[in-house]
């Protein structure tokens, strides 16, 4: 999964968060110890979840020292379980002790996420719909949590916003109806992107079909509505649900015959993974 990171673009973000954890110098572990001095450590997780982050654990101490070496024994997106030793890094105790924090800040928060959407994916097993993330995401951050998301199991909603044209509620209220809102983007939008139109009720539903969507949110509905709506496009546009998807929810969403379930919890609500680096 690693070429989804491209390293170009990435290294340019670890190494800002070096510089805003070390700043001018780690004056405990500067004055503690030397270049020279070499030690090893383990990667060990203190949970069971989903490794993600494994190349930017390791690019970390990269960037710090080309001479550090990071051997994994997991691969993101593997099953670990509490007690694993994930990997083992060896070189020098200075970078080591330097990059540890922002190697691992990145490693907990990737892992988590990714065992967090797990949970979602393997609860909607057997079903055709699939989940999918959002982009209430951290601010710089996320590439990696779309990363995660991928190592968890799930699929990607749009990265941005000139990955698809997505017509919400107050786009349609700014444009006087769903109808003048498609057809004015339609003038100007590319023929490689779908529109989407976010849908609160079934008489939006029904226009947003007379407009040709491509895609066609339901927006907080109860399940009865996303059913009646299903028949309604019966195929004609791909079905996406959105709102209240929870854990204990996302289920029923799926029986109701939508196709994609989008969910911001999958990334706002994971909690970091525990994963330390013991000496």
């Amino acid at each position: 999964m690693n070429n989804l990171l491209q390293d170009f673009i990435i290294e340019d973000y670890i190494k800002s968060a070096l510089k805003e954890d070390i700043g001018y110098g780690d004056i405990t572990t500067d004055f503690l110890t030397e270049e020279s001095e070499e030690i090893c450590a383990n990667l060990v997780t203190r949970e069971d979840g989903i490794l993600c982050g494994s190349h930017i654990f390791e690019m970390v101490f990269k960037i710090l020292s080309p001479d550090m070496s990071v051997t994994f024994f997991f691969n993101d997106g593997d099953e670990i379980k509490a007690g694993d030793k994930i990997a083992r890094i060896c070189g020098s105790a200075r970078f080591l002790l330097n990059g540890e924090r922002v190697a691992l800040n990145y490693m907990q928060r990737m892992s988590g996420i990714a065992t967090e959407t797990n949970k979602y994916v393997k609860a909607l097993e057997g079903s055709k719909a699939k989940i999918v993330d959002t982009r209430k995401t951290t601010p710089n951050f996320r590439m990696f949590e779309k990363y995660s998301v991928i190592c968890g199991g799930a699929s990607l909603h749009r990265f941005n916003l000139s990955d698809c044209v997505m017509i919400k509620d107050n786009h349609i209220k700014f444009a006087g109806g769903i109808k003048n809102a498609v057809g004015k983007i339609r003038k100007y939008v590319s023929h490689a992107h779908k529109i989407e139109i976010e849908c609160d009720t079934l008489k939006q539903v029904k226009e947003a079909l007379e407009a040709n969507a491509d895609i066609i949110m339901l927006d907080n509905m109860r399940l009865e509505e996303m059913k009646e709506a299903c028949k309604i496009i019966n195929g004609k546009a791909i079905v996406e649900a959105s709102g209240n998807v929870k854990l204990d929810t996302v289920k029923a969403i799926a029986d109701c015959g939508v196709d994609v379930i989008s969910s911001s919890a999958i990334v706002a609500k994971a909690k970091t993974l525990d994963i330390g680096l013991d000496f």
